[in-house]
């Protein structure tokens, strides 16, 4: 199975395949075949099966699948328990292929007042298989992962200094980039520690997100059941939107109970690649 170092990972790569997948989004109805759709991007259907083949290791229909409301609602129907069996085996996500275990750590209700007074923040801006990526990093793990908005670092770099307003915030690309290739250009294990910044609330559902297998999806409500808190379905949607590490805590996993997507901080077409890479990787999976 190919892991995110062996397929084409250059953000020019992705950003073809991210205007692939919008047009595919847009016309899902209609199921534009391959030639309308290497059309759209301006290459021919050789080139364009080719390279999504080559990022998403499969072919550009059997991904359109992955994008349709009945596959949603199928995986919803078979993830309703999951939440609760990852929690009870003590396992962040014990179906990711990539073996990235995650440790969550939290600030103390002083350490949050305090807005990062004292803390140094390294970051950095890597190349990853779903576009460009701010990486910020403290003496205690990672603290903060966003995906850009074409390439647009100076808007990255203002929401993060903006959740730590006392922090010193460098920039340290060399201190950012063994972390960038652990998440997303290895196989090999990695236990990864984040230092989160968040109510009592708010880390109680990105801890419940932890929980949630790769090519898996739960619902808002669902994960309002999940952490016993049934009524407060919207609040969990606030929380959701609130995640500050991209990827890791895979916010991206949660859609509606329609089976359409919904809302995502980073994008609803980059939601939409997540989740279809991550399907064709369990898929592939199961055929080997």
């Amino acid at each position: 199975m190919p892991s995110p170092a062996t397929i084409a990972s250059n953000v020019e790569t992705y950003d073809r395949i991210a205007d692939a997948i919008a047009f595919i989004r847009q016309h899902q109805l209609e199921q534009p075949n391959l030639s309308t759709i290497a059309q759209h991007i301006n290459l021919s259907d050789y080139h364009f099966q080719r390279l999504f083949t080559q990022w998403a290791g499969i072919s550009p229909k059997r991904f359109l699948q992955y994008l349709t409301l009945d596959y949603a609602k199928s995986r919803i129907d078979q993830s309703q328990n999951l939440l609760a069996l990852t929690a009870e085996s003590g396992l962040s996500s014990p179906g990711r292929l990539h073996d990235l275990f995650v440790t969550l750590e939290a600030m103390s209700p002083g350490e949050y007042r305090a807005g990062g007074a004292g803390l140094n923040i390294h970051y950095g801006i890597h190349e990853t298989p779903f576009g460009y990526c701010l990486i910020a990093l403290t003496s205690r793990g990672i603290c903060n992962i966003q995906f850009l908005h074409n390439a647009d670092e100076q808007t990255a770099l203002q929401q993060l200094q903006a959740d730590w307003p006392q922090a010193k915030i460098t920039r340290e690309q060399t201190a950012t980039e063994k972390v960038c290739n652990q998440i997303f250009h290895t196989s090999r294990s990695s236990l990864l520690t984040l230092h989160l910044k968040g109510t009592n609330f708010q880390i109680q559902v990105w801890q419940a997100l932890l929980r949630i297998p790769l090519g898996e999806l739960t619902t808002y409500q669902g994960l309002a059941t999940a952490i016993g808190k049934p009524t407060a379905a919207r609040a969990i949607g606030n929380a959701v939107g609130r995640n500050p590490i991209a990827y890791l805590i895979p916010c991206h996993r949660v859609i509606r109970g329609t089976g359409e997507l919904g809302g995502y901080r980073w994008g609803c077409d980059r939601k939409a690649a997540l989740l279809g890479w991550e399907a064709s990787q369990i898929s592939q999976h199961k055929t080997e």
